[in-house]
């Protein structure tokens, strides 16, 4: 068997995760769209000081999700992707365990404010944010037993309605004068609507909690969870580090960062989330069936987020200052902040992939030291940048430590692979990064006529650079057509690809 043919995925599975995406990413475009906009315009009705207070004390609550939800959904989602028998038993341990580790959470993230000296105004709104640790995992339990059962559509009709209750509550809030209290309080009545809304979709699903739980499943799953929740703690820790350390010792500073962080939140949601979440449960049975498929598949991937994702990067890296002016003269200073920061993003969504895999086969653990070395690097690099460069020595030393974390993923993976030859080869990564040399400088030279000049005319010439470079091979195209095809209007545009 040739190894075109041994690492291609049947067509089957191409329409079933091309309909998971299709409705997920249906779901991100609308709510984290519309919550993106809401961003924009929450930032300047709060101002530069009640926003960054909200950035600290999100910061604050991340890291308590992280600790409440200890990992256990994606093993979740795997072990009822494979054997969904096992629904009621995953459920019950959840419901009772992630209430206990919510409120370990809650109790940790207010004591951490207030060792730490923050201000009276943060610790008193992360003592009311953080009672949506509760609500939120209420909901997240079932949304991730939902996914393993690939009801994406009913997820995703959720999380819409969500957002949209969310914006009017907070809206309803601001205007009535209630301010950051309005705003949480808004989230946490949203958050409970939601779990309302999920518990019901799962119930009629035919899955209830079973009690008393599996002594045998609950340690298998505290065994397979703990590497992954430490690391999602730290993964949380290293991701929330530069706002919580600028929090605390440039309070000043930290509106700018929290404002650049919107776009970042928004285009890895959408970009690389959206993706991530619609394949887990085909990566888990195709991991199974045929490691050679599975590794395939992740290449493909991390190379299609980077494809994908290196324009839209370098135009929000040249025009960062255009993209900032919506945040108003008062956040002049978070163009330079984004402009190192999105490629932060990048980096960090090429290895989220490698990330995911590793969790696939059950390599926590890996992921778990990798990133831990990172979060190291990350808080020796922003104690040393911070007093040198400001706020702006912020994302230089978050884009640094993730562009290591990445090099140790990708160098884990193939490790384990036992030597397997790989799909994506140098030759072609190579020829990317020239498509993204010649757009990056299209852009420079078109930018200083005009900002939607430089932004089209680059992305027209990577376009153009990736045909002519022959960077997709005909596997690629030919994945890439039956994942297409497969969606709704997908027929027309898989019409103008080429054919392999």
């Amino acid at each position: 068997m040739s190894e075109s043919s041994s690492s291609s995925i049947s067509t089957d599975a191409a329409r079933r995760t091309a309909r998971n995406i299709g409705a997920i990413a249906l779901a991100q475009i609308v709510s984290k769209g519309a919550l993106f906009v809401w961003q924009l315009v929450l930032i300047p009705l709060l101002g530069k000081s009640a926003y960054g207070i909200y950035t600290t004390v999100t910061a604050f609550f991340l890291v308590g999700v992280a600790v409440a939800s200890f990992g256990m959904g994606n093993i979740v989602i795997r072990e009822v992707a494979r054997r969904t028998s096992l629904a009621g038993k995953y459920l019950g341990a959840t419901l009772f365990y992630q209430t206990i580790l919510a409120l370990v959470a809650y109790l940790g993230i207010n004591a951490v404010a207030a060792l730490g000296d923050y201000t009276p105004e943060v610790r008193g709104f992360v003592a009311l944010a953080g009672l949506s640790l509760f609500v939120d995992q209420l909901g997240t339990m079932v949304y991730e037993q939902l996914l393993a059962r690939e009801q994406m559509v009913t997820t995703s009709l959720v999380e819409i309605g969500t957002v949209i209750v969310r914006i009017v509550l907070t809206a309803l809030a601001l205007v009535a004068g209630w301010g950051l209290v309005g705003v949480y309080a808004a989230t946490i009545l949203s958050g409970l609507a939601r779990a309302l809304v999920l518990w019901r979709a799962l119930l009629a699903d035919g899955v209830r909690p079973e009690f008393p739980l599996d002594r045998a499943l609950v340690r298998n799953l505290f065994a397979d969870a703990t590497p992954l929740a430490l690391a999602a703690f730290v993964n949380q820790a290293y991701t929330q580090l530069d706002r919580l350390v600028t929090g605390r010792f440039i309070p000043e500073g930290v509106a700018y960062l929290g404002a650049a962080f919107i776009i970042i939140v928004g285009m890895v949601e959408l970009l690389s989330t959206t993706v991530l979440i619609a394949v887990f449960p085909i990566m888990s049975r195709t991991y199974s069936e045929n490691p050679a498929v599975f590794r395939a598949l992740v290449s493909r991937l991390a190379f299609y987020t980077l494809l994908i994702v290196l324009p839209i990067t370098l135009v929000l890296s040249i025009f960062a200052h255009t993209f900032t002016l919506v945040f108003g003269a008062d956040f002049l200073p978070t163009a330079d902040i984004l402009r190192v920061l999105v490629w932060y993003a990048l980096l960090a969504m090429v290895a989220n992939v490698f990330a995911q895999a590793l969790l696939v086969q059950n390599q926590q653990r890996i992921t778990l030291g990798v990133r831990a070395a990172g979060l190291t690097i990350n808080l020796g690099l922003l104690l040393f940048l911070l007093p040198r460069f400001g706020v702006r020595g912020a994302p230089l030393a978050t884009a640094s430590a993730e562009a290591l974390v990445l090099l140790a993923l990708v160098w884990l993976f193939w490790r384990l692979g036992r030597g397997a030859a790989p799909v994506i080869r140098a030759g072609q990564i190579a020829r990317l990064l020239i498509a993204g040399g010649l757009a990056a400088a299209a852009m420079l030279a078109l930018g200083s006529l005009h900002f939607i000049l430089g932004s089209a005319g680059g992305l027209l010439i990577y376009a153009v650079a990736v045909l002519v470079l022959r960077v997709l091979h005909a596997d690629d195209w030919a994945l890439l057509r039956r994942l297409i095809e497969a969606m709704p209007g997908g027929a027309l545009i898989a019409h103008w690809l080429p054919t392999p």
